[in-house]
């Protein structure tokens, strides 16, 4: 028997997406930055929560410390992520040392008293804590991180998000043990401990009081309620958020047209608008239930307090002026620049980002895809299923150019043929600069004819527009891709749901990469 044989190099396994065709393992940074940018933590079409979960944990652990914590940071102030950054501090926490990393990470995202208690919870079912121990030892490090935060809110925020559940935030102050900041900070703290924090004003605390109120009649309690709204957008301490949530139940109060008209100058100001951090999607979750009010109850509530005139053509275009906000500044899209925008509306993205939202993959896809042909003067917009179809939409509206597409998504059937889009630029000969597909990059050819991505972009590259750019808009973090992401490949990721995906893609124009602003934070 020989045993100073050549040596041959095993041939790797093939990487498959979840669909089976081959694609393109990322880099463990990119990944992560891909799996943490949409991280809702909830059941999706491919992968569970937990999955996700185990997924980022170990990709926790085959990242540099600085690169995650970093990271941390950018979904938390960047990407306006909450639960994800936390997940993030709490991992590193279990495999990071030595240094005080942790504890200014901590202290950069938690920025709600509820997070100091939804960190804990994480915490004590990540090392496996229950029962009476559920909140015994705590990280020094963690609890360093925490007692800085504690100092960081006021009364008013204190009680707002003091909220049952496992944890409460007088558990968190036994556990964290904050050295109070100064006398008022400790009268504070007293005050958490005992359960006498003054009630917030809050419009929940306000309804939930005016629901406990028994009414004579339904039309007082009607008017009770369209006072109290009127009462609480005059106060101006309705949060953009909560004006958003409440779009819907504040017309359907039947409140005076001067206050519809406070709500709008509120949801159209640029500056509201970027305070208040709105994911885009949210806009159109709020633009469908205004929509939907039309064919619903509001006719009656209007006639019964005298109105005539809808208040939803109002609240809908400023509902537009709002998200068209969200990309005002975005560059390198003049009149030169020929831009191909193409989203996915395949069977898995018909899937909800999260258990309690109506917002589908899909949704969030087609209003970045509609965000950013909005700005574009060159553009062609379509979408991809069975079948590649080019769709012809105005300039202007986004919220609107969305719901034409929702209309018309059953056109082009459920698979996910994205090879067409390039297939098509290159049988019609036509030079673009820019490719953007919004999809969950889980594709794969349905008419099992040879075509790929890959061989379509490499070919179209090659003979029709050597210098053009492929972007995958990564809308899911599953961990593939369909072609190699390098730029000798004329290929780039940008992951996330946030407008902020359009600074990335000014990185990338620029030489840089997705990572480029992640690696640029300083904690």
């Amino acid at each position: 028997m020989r045993f100073n044989l050549p040596f041959r190099r095993p041939t790797p396994a093939p990487v498959l997406n979840h669909e089976g065709a081959p694609a393109y393992t990322l880099t463990p940074a990119l990944e992560l930055y891909a799996a943490v940018a949409t991280a809702a933590l909830s059941d999706q079409f491919y992968e569970t929560a937990d999955t996700r979960l185990v997924r980022l944990q170990e990709l926790v652990a085959r990242n540099d410390p600085e690169f995650v914590a970093c990271l941390a940071v950018y979904a938390r102030e960047k990407l306006h992520l909450r639960s994800v950054p936390l997940v993030l501090a709490v991992e590193l926490a279990r495999r990071h040392q030595g240094t005080n990393l942790v504890s200014r990470l901590v202290a950069s995202v938690v920025q709600r008293p509820d997070e100091i208690t939804e960190l804990l919870a994480y915490y004590a079912q990540a090392n496996g804590r229950t029962g009476l121990k559920t909140l015994n030892r705590l990280s020094k490090q963690v609890q360093k991180g925490l007692a800085q935060a504690f100092n960081r809110f006021d009364g008013y925020q204190l009680a707002k998000y003091d909220r049952a559940g496992a944890v409460r935030l007088r558990d968190a102050l036994f556990l964290v043990h904050p050295r109070p900041a100064d006398e008022t900070r400790q009268a504070l703290f007293n005050q958490l401990v005992a359960g006498t924090l003054p009630t917030p004003y809050t419009w929940e605390t306000e309804l939930s009081a005016l629901g406990q109120v028994g009414f004579a009649t339904e039309a007082e309690k009607a008017a009770a309620f369209r006072q109290k709204w009127t009462e609480l957008v005059g106060s101006g301490k309705l949060g953009y958020m909560a004006l958003l949530r409440n779009l819907r139940n504040i017309l359907q109060a039947g409140v005076p047209p001067e206050v519809v008209t406070q709500v709008c100058a509120t949801l159209a100001d640029a500056r509201a608008v970027a305070r208040s951090k709105q994911l885009p999607f949210r806009f159109l979750a709020a633009y469908r239930e205004v929509l939907a009010l039309e064919e619903g109850t509001l006719k009656s509530v209007l006639a019964a307090v005298g109105l005539r005139q809808s208040p939803v053509p109002q609240v809908l275009a400023a509902l537009e002026a709002a998200i068209g906000h969200s990309a005002a500044n975005l560059r390198g899209f003049g009149s030169e620049t020929r831009v191909v925008v193409a989203c996915d509306v395949s069977g898995s993205m018909q899937q909800p980002i999260s258990p309690r939202s109506k917002v589908l993959y899909y949704d969030v896809g087609l209003v970045l895809g509609m965000l950013l042909q909005s700005r574009c003067q060159n553009v062609v917009t379509g979408m991809f299923g069975n079948t590649w179809k080019r769709l012809t939409l105005p300039r202007g509206p986004v919220l609107g150019n969305v719901q034409e597409f929702y209309k018309r998504e059953g056109e082009v059937g459920y698979s996910t043929n994205g090879y067409l889009v390039i297939e098509d630029l290159r049988l019609r000969r036509e030079v673009v600069d820019k490719v953007m597909l919004f999809t969950d990059c889980q594709l794969w050819n349905s008419h099992f004819n040879g075509s790929s991505v890959v061989k379509e972009w490499a070919e179209y590259r090659r003979t029709v527009a050597p210098q053009a750019q492929l972007y995958l808009f990564d809308l899911a973090g599953h961990g593939t891709t369909p072609l190699q992401v390098h730029p000798e490949h004329g290929a780039a990721l940008i992951a996330g749901w946030s407008d902020k995906i359009f600074d990335v893609l000014a990185a990338l124009d620029n030489g840089g990469s997705a990572l480029t602003e992640i690696e640029q934070i300083e904690l």
